[in-house]
C-alpha cells in the first residue's frame, strides 16, 4: 500500500499467479472495522469475482467479535477462511489480549468465540485463530476446531521446540508461519526452495504422531 496503485497492482498479479499455480493464498491484512466497511473488506478479499480474492484473510476482533460478522459469513458461504487475531507474537500484545474478563482473558474469549463459530462443523471449521509461535506460555484453550496460524516462527525467535510446547495438544490444527527466515536464503530460487524444504522437514519430524 505504501507504493500506491502500483503496489496494489503487483499484489493483484501475485495473488492471481499464485492461485493459478494451485497455491492457497492467505492475505495477512488484519482488517477490522464495523458494518458496511467490514462488508467491503469481505467483498474485496473473499468474493471470487474480485481481483484480490484470496483463500483466507486475517482480521482483528477488537471492535467486538460480532463486528467481524460480514467476513465470517462470507468465508462460510464462499468456501474461504478467516483467521482471527487472538494471541500475537509481539511484546505489546498482552496489554489487550491478556486483560482480564469475567470468564478469563480477552484472548480466551476470542478463542471461545472462534470455537463457537466452528461448532458442529465436520472436520475443521472456516474460522481459525492467530496464535504466536514464540509465546513463552499459553493458558488459553486452543481447541477451536479450526486452524491455528502460528507466526513468530523463525526470524522472530520461535523454534520447533516452542511449537511443540505450545501446540502439542492441538498439533493437528497448527499452521506454523515463517517468512523472513526463508526469504533470507534468496533471491536464488533454488536456495529459497532448499530453505523451505528444510523448514518443512523439521516441522514434519517434530509434529509426527
Amino acid at each position: 500500500e505504501r507504493h500506491g496503485s502500483e503496489g496494489i497492482a503487483v499484489l493483484e498479479r501475485f495473488v492471481v499467479a499464485a492461485r493459478a499455480q494451485g497455491a492457497l493464498v492467505l492475505l495477512d491484512a488484519k482488517r477490522g472495522d464495523i458494518g458496511s466497511t467490514m462488508q467491503g473488506y469481505a467483498d474485496a478479499y473473499l468474493d471470487p469475482a474480485r481481483p484480490l480474492a484470496v483463500d483466507a484473510l486475517t482480521v482483528t476482533p477488537y471492535l467486538g467479535f460480532e463486528s467481524l460478522r460480514p467476513v465470517l459469513d462470507a468465508a462460510r458461504t464462499r468456501a474461504a477462511g478467516v483467521f482471527v487475531v487472538a494471541l500475537t507474537s509481539n511484546p505489546e500484545g498482552p496489554q489487550v489480549q491478556h486483560a482480564r474478563t469475567a470468564s478469563g482473558t480477552v484472548a480466551g474469549d476470542i478463542l471461545a468465540a472462534v470455537a463457537a463459530e466452528n461448532a458442529g462443523e465436520p472436520g475443521q471449521g472456516s474460522v481459525g485463530a492467530v496464535v504466536g509461535a514464540n509465546l513463552p506460555s499459553i493458558r488459553e484453550d486452543l481447541a477451536v476446531n479450526g486452524p491455528l496460524l502460528a507466526p513468530g516462527f523463525g526470524a522472530q525467535g520461535g523454534t520447533v521446540a516452542d511449537l511443540v510446547r505450545n501446540f502439542g495438544a492441538v498439533r493437528d490444527l497448527v499452521l506454523p508461519s515463517t517468512s523472513r527466515d526463508v526469504l533470507s536464503a534468496g533471491p536464488d530460487p533454488a536456495q529459497l526452495r532448499d530453505a523451505a524444504r528444510r523448514t518443512v522437514e523439521a516441522l514434519t519430524a517434530a509434529f509426527a504422531p
